[in-house]
């Protein structure tokens, strides 16, 4: 192994889509909540200044994401995306959704071309999630019922839609706490419990804090971040890669990468061992290393799809940090070649 891909004394994070390391900002904030010793909930002073602290947080998120409805706070992505589907088993979806998504639902399946885009939506309430997180397809749409924005919350403006999800350690925050963003409450199944009666479990008043605190950190690092993957993606190329949907409008803080010739686990060794966390697929599937089910629908065949890794960007990213995977991804490259 060539010396410029043994391990590294310093590793380089680039599996953001999957989770980001959390802002001081947001670490400091969930300090703060665990002083906060009362549950919100409780009717006592102790748990009234709890439950002030715990409004104004969600005061501080729905601000910070310019939503102006209502705001359901729940343990993650995930539980929102099933509180979404509670009592809505006709949701239509797209076949590229995330694995939350096609558990909770029992809808049609929508197609996709191989841009990973669908090319017509059927009528009625539909699930698209904005920003694939294999690939990072964005899916433009006029409005839609259910998006969920895990990917794209804290980055890009939320689109139209009646509900959205949204992830906090997608963004910075703590993980173990998101929400369902609410257009009218009527569109929901309530089962009693906290959340209005929408959820039951004690309030997470720490996580509440440390989500609004990561919404509220500066956003100007995702600036830098469409030239950094195109540099990368121009790399990838050049040394013989393909760009999953290339043509496709994609959030700049994810792309999907084919080496021919060299499957998925053998890469991710081979950058592991180099010092780069990189994944391929979403991080529910990876660590399996199961089939992807958003390359099949988009038409990638077994042998091809076993191929793609995913590189994924986040607030903590430098153009160092590319400059060094695409080295790396070059002498891979090379070392590929010259075997055949």
């Amino acid at each position: 192994m060539e010396p410029a891909l043994a391990r590294n004394a310093s590793r380089i994070y680039l599996d953001h889509a999957a989770t980001t390391p959390m802002r001081p900002e947001a670490i400091a904030a969930v300090s703060d909540g665990m002083t906060r010793w009362a549950n919100p909930s409780s009717p006592h002073a102790e748990g009234r200044a709890a439950r002030a602290a715990l409004e104004d947080a969600r005061r501080r998120i729905a601000a910070a994401l310019d939503w102006p409805h209502h705001v359901i706070l729940t343990s993650g992505a995930s539980e929102a995306i099933a509180l979404a589907f509670r009592g809505r088993g006709d949701m239509a979806m797209l076949a590229v959704e995330h694995d939350a998504v096609l558990r909770a639902g029992q809808g049609a399946l929508i197609p996709v071309g191989s841009d990973g885009l669908a090319a017509a939506l059927p009528p009625g309430f539909v699930a698209i999630q904005s920003a694939n997180s294999e690939t990072g397809v964005l899916q433009e749409v006029a409005h839609a019922g259910l998006r969920d924005c895990s990917q794209t919350a804290g980055k890009l403006p939320l689109p139209d839609a009646d509900l959205i999800v949204v992830s906090a350690h997608k963004l910075g925050g703590p993980p173990g706490i998101g929400a369902l963003l609410v257009r009218d409450l009527g569109l929901l199944d309530p089962t009693g419990g906290q959340e209005r009666g929408y959820r039951g479990g004690t309030e997470n008043l720490p996580g509440a804090l440390g989500f609004a605190a990561a919404l509220e950190a500066p956003r100007d690092w995702f600036d830098t971040m469409p030239a950094l993957r195109a540099e990368l993606d121009a790399v990838v190329v050049e040394h013989g890669g393909e760009i999953v949907a290339r043509g496709s409008l994609r959030i700049p803080t994810i792309a999907a990468y084919r080496m021919p010739g060299v499957s998925s686990a053998a890469q991710l060794i081979r950058f592991d061992m180099a010092g780069f966390a990189v994944s391929a697929g979403s991080a529910c599937s990876s660590g399996s290393m199961r089939p992807s089910h958003v390359l099949a629908a988009m038409g990638y065949p077994p042998e091809a799809a076993a191929e793609i890794v995913r590189v994924s960007f986040g607030w903590t990213t430098t153009a160092d940090d590319v400059a060094r995977f695409a080295e790396a991804w070059t002498r891979v490259a090379r070392d590929v070649r010259r075997a055949a």
